[in-house]
């Protein structure tokens, strides 16, 4: 039967972060009208915050009208990092790209559905040239120090210097467009700053919006920034064959503005904590033909954050790019470097001794001990001036799987264990390692007091939700990234991520979004 409907447009994309901004391109390129929302801010370099003291420019918390780039959630059993603004997680992420190991694409959650390697295999290469991937050129202090924590356990061979999305480029000199035979914006050399996770002020990290979205745009495509969505609704069909209302409002007001569009299909693209929590709503109102598992299998990558701090005053880890390096502890695990640049010191209010234990009577005695058994380091490392340039930032992930549930609570979404074994911020593995860096560095490790106190590990890397399955009843989306119940609807974010792969997964949602587009005809 012949569609007879008239639309606002052929496709309506809800976020713009990694899987929204290839969506909106590779749908552009084969001629669809697409229009991209995205409920935070477009921003311009300036527009960044020096330091994360700057919390105006750094958060995310519409309340106080703050509306920055970074947004800081916590649920029960996890505490989550993630981005805001045109370009999503780009943003605010680390730049790193790296493939995923083997163990990745073979995991019982989804391994069954297809020979992902084989499938990936080609779309990780366009993911990785689109972003503009390079080797990090220049290792600095804490890098440095990972190398010789590798090689003191007799694994130098697993140090690496991270591929990262960085123009390296010459500092201080603006060049045009070096990726895309001139057809994207002018770009500057990284200055090694360590700023990269603030929101790059000097022009060279890839982010989004210099490289899909900017394409997108120059095809027609259309990104309305500061408008969240809150309702998505079939036109005629129950199972939106005929095409959809999506309802948005403004995002940065009290008194928000409302209105809507229309569209032949829609993407969801708001990464798990837009697009889960959307989804748990509307599963109960405009689109009850849902999979009961949304909100199942939440992943946190497994990650640990630890903090190792040296109060004299000639160390300095500011320089260089996020994370310059990588250091692969086993077949499950890796070790990565993270940097802030100066005068961030913002997370050293929530730091607090590394300490382990089976409850919070336990780890506060220990925390206690330890501050009275070494009182004049732990006054240095509280009182440092400047926490950035004194403390490197360890990032430990893992393959290994745990998951949680999101669901709807009374007055805002809760998580609940999945699983046996749940995530935790207390893996000995990772106190050993950090003790062992602390040891080469001459610091002190120390841990978020979230995690201390009450057991609350914290991600960056939040993944699942809205799975694949081989049908509704045990999963969210086919393999292809269809919803199954709807006609003409995909999920491409980190919330279709069906296994953890135990790096940053920002290339692992590029290539699997690029698979996904590749499926839509012209």
């Amino acid at each position: 039967m012949q569609d007879t409907h008239s639309y606002d447009y052929d496709y309506i994309i809800i976020g713009s972060g990694f899987g929204g901004s290839v969506s909106a391109l590779r749908l552009a390129e084969k001629g669809y009208s697409v229009l991209v929302l995205e409920k935070g801010q477009w921003k311009n370099p300036s527009d960044f915050p020096k330091s994360n003291w700057n919390l105006k420019k750094w958060l995310w918390l519409p309340l106080l009208k703050f509306f920055g780039i970074f947004k800081i959630t916590f649920f029960r059993h996890v505490g989550i990092l993630s981005g805001v603004g045109v370009g999503g997680g780009s943003l605010v992420y680390a730049n790193t790209l790296p493939v995923p190991e083997p163990e990745f694409f073979t995991a019982e959650s989804w391994g069954h559905l297809a020979d992902w390697q084989a499938e990936l295999e080609s779309h990780y290469g366009t993911a990785l040239k689109m972003l503009g991937a390079d080797k990090n050129p220049r290792l600095f202090k804490g890098d440095e120090a990972l190398r010789n924590l590798a090689l003191s356990l007799g694994k130098p061979e697993e140090f690496k210097p991270t591929n990262v999305a960085v123009y390296f480029g010459e500092p201080e000199q603006t060049v045009p467009d070096p990726y895309f035979d001139g057809a994207g914006p002018d770009r500057e050399g990284c200055r090694f700053c360590g700023g990269c996770m603030l929101g790059c002020r000097y022009n060279a990290k890839n982010t989004l919006d210099k490289n899909y979205l900017y394409l997108a745009q120059q095809l027609g495509a259309t990104i309305q920034a500061e408008s969240e969505v809150y309702d998505v609704h079939p036109l005629d069909s129950e199972d939106g064959a005929d095409g959809y209302r999506v309802c948005w409002e403004q995002a940065t007001s009290y008194f928000p503005k409302k209105g809507s569009f229309t569209a032949k299909g829609v993407i969801f693209a708001g990464g798990v904590l837009g697009t889960v929590q959307l989804l748990l709503e509307l599963q109960a109102t405009s689109l009850p033909r849902l999979s009961g598992t949304v909100g199942h299998e939440i992943r946190t990558n497994s990650e640990s954050l630890i903090g190792v701090t040296n109060p004299d005053k000639d160390i300095d880890f500011t320089e260089g790019v996020a994370i310059g390096s990588i250091f692969h502890t086993d077949k499950w695990s890796h070790l990565e470097p993270v940097r802030y640049p100066p005068g961030s010191g913002f997370w050293r209010l929530l730091m607090a001794p590394l300490v382990h234990g089976k409850n919070i009577c336990v780890r506060i005695w220990r925390a206690v001990k330890d501050f009275l058994s070494h009182p004049v380091q732990n006054l240095k490392v509280i009182f440092v001036r400047d926490w950035s340039k004194h403390t490197q930032i360890l990032l430990y992930m893992r393959t290994l799987n745990s998951t949680l549930r999101l669901s709807k609570g009374r007055f805002r979404m809760k998580t609940s264990p999945e699983a046996e074994e749940t995530p935790t911020p207390f893996m000995p593995e990772v106190k050993e390692l950090a003790s062992q860096f602390a040891k080469i560095t001459g610091g002190k490790p120390t841990m978020l007091s979230t995690e201390m106190l009450f057991g609350i590990p914290t991600t960056a890397h939040i993944l699942g939700g809205a799975t694949m399955g081989p049908d509704s009843a045990n999963g969210v989306i086919d393999k292809n990234h269809r919803v199954y119940g709807y006609e003409n609807m995909y999920i491409c974010d980190g919330s279709a991520v069906s296994a953890n792969p135990g790096v940053n997964p920002a290339l692992t949602i590029t290539a699997m979004t690029e698979r996904a587009m590749s499926k839509i005809p012209e």
